[in-house]
């Protein structure tokens, strides 16, 4: 085996690690609510959160497409293997810190700011910010006519990272106080009870939408890695039962067995659990009920089932977080803890600025000895 070949599958395999911990690291955003509200038990959730992860993982691929070939200009830059075990070596540490302080960064952005900084450490020159597609038209692969779509960064990335965090909090809101005139004369037991019960299809949907956002990512990247080692010329002489993981063209369909893989990788990081970030969402952040936990489930479900087929890799932290912030501020403004909020925040902005960092570091080292 050459060398390059083995660093392939070392890459491969950095990539399904953070595929797992995504799952384990992201399992709150599908779980907090329903534990914190007793409808489920841990265990209960865990496997409906990992089911539906699996699920989910099989509809659409327009994330992935975004991932693979919207965000990096491969005229400007070649990227290699190394360049994207880098940019997951970023996104790893970056997650793994965040969640031994139990803090829910978003694992979309530790990967897309991972991405952006081994690119630009791969491109001559320091931080060269021409390997990044900032705005452009998209154009039709087979036909070369521009579709009248917009991609890059800011379409995909920074509008997205702005508005699903208002939407969430906006549409939790909204949602919490139509329920609270719905439900206002009704017994406090029997709105426990028929909500405790709509909270189990809640809490799947958001599991679903969550396979749906992330496993795509992942997808994308291993497309992304694929590709470059076949243009590259590193999987020239492979053995013909390897054949299948030559990819000549990045703009086709994912192939199934990147689909299956990623899907069941993170659905078994999904069962592992995420307990520091499960406290955190569920007990500290605002105390909740099965309507709430409906009412947040639902809107940041919604939300990343629209973002995911408009191809943009938006946030599951950021968007049932502030999905949980919206319902606890129409059930009473002070219900929720702010002190805490500021910590979450300060750790959506330093993300994508650290993973950039820590990826460029790492590739920058790492190519010394190459």
């Amino acid at each position: 085996m050459t060398s390059a070949l083995l660093l392939l599958f070392v890459v491969l395999l950095v990539v399904l690690a953070f595929e797992y911990i995504n799952g384990f690291h992201d399992t709150a955003n599908a779980i907090a609510t329903v534990v914190s509200t007793k409808v489920l038990t841990p265990r209960q959730a865990l496997l409906l959160a990992s089911s539906t992860n699996l699920i989910g993982a099989f509809f659409g691929q327009a994330v992935a497409k975004t991932m693979h070939s919207g965000l990096i200009d491969d005229k400007v830059v070649a990227v290699t293997t190394l360049t994207i075990l880098c940019a997951m070596l970023g996104g790893i540490i970056w997650n793994l810190i965040t969640w031994w302080f139990g803090m829910p960064s978003s694992s979309s952005h530790a990967l897309i700011g991972g991405l952006i900084g081994s690119a630009m450490a791969s491109a001559p020159g320091s931080w060269n910010w021409q390997v990044l597609i900032w705005s452009r038209m998209k154009m039709d692969s087979k036909t070369g006519l521009p579709t009248g779509d917009m991609e890059g960064i800011f379409h995909k990335v920074v509008i997205p990272m702005i508005s699903s965090p208002i939407l969430g909090f906006s549409i939790g809101f909204i949602v919490m106080g139509i329920l609270f005139f719905l439900i206002r004369n009704w017994r406090p037991n029997s709105v426990n009870s028929i909500f405790g019960k709509l909270q189990i299809v809640s809490a799947g949907y958001m599991g679903f939408g969550h396979g749906l956002a992330d496993a795509q990512k992942t997808m994308g990247i291993i497309m992304l890695t694929l590709f470059a080692s076949t243009k590259a010329g590193e999987l020239d002489h492979l053995p013909s039962w390897l054949h299948f993981l030559r990819i000549t063209d990045k703009s086709a369909n994912i192939p199934l067995w990147i689909m299956m893989t990623c899907a069941l990788t993170m659905a078994a990081g999904t069962y592992a659990g995420g307990w520091r970030i499960i406290k955190t969402l569920g007990h500290k952040m605002v105390k909740m009920k099965p309507v709430h936990g409906f009412a947040a489930e639902t809107t940041a479900a919604t939300i990343l089932a629209v973002t995911g087929s408009l191809g943009m890799p938006v946030s599951t932290t950021h968007t049932i977080t502030t999905s949980i912030m919206g319902v606890g501020a129409a059930r009473r403004w002070n219900a929720i803890e702010w002190s805490l909020v500021e910590r979450i925040v300060w750790a959506w902005v330093m993300t994508i600025p650290v993973t950039a960092t820590l990826a460029y570091v790492i590739y920058k080292f790492l190519a010394m000895f190459a």
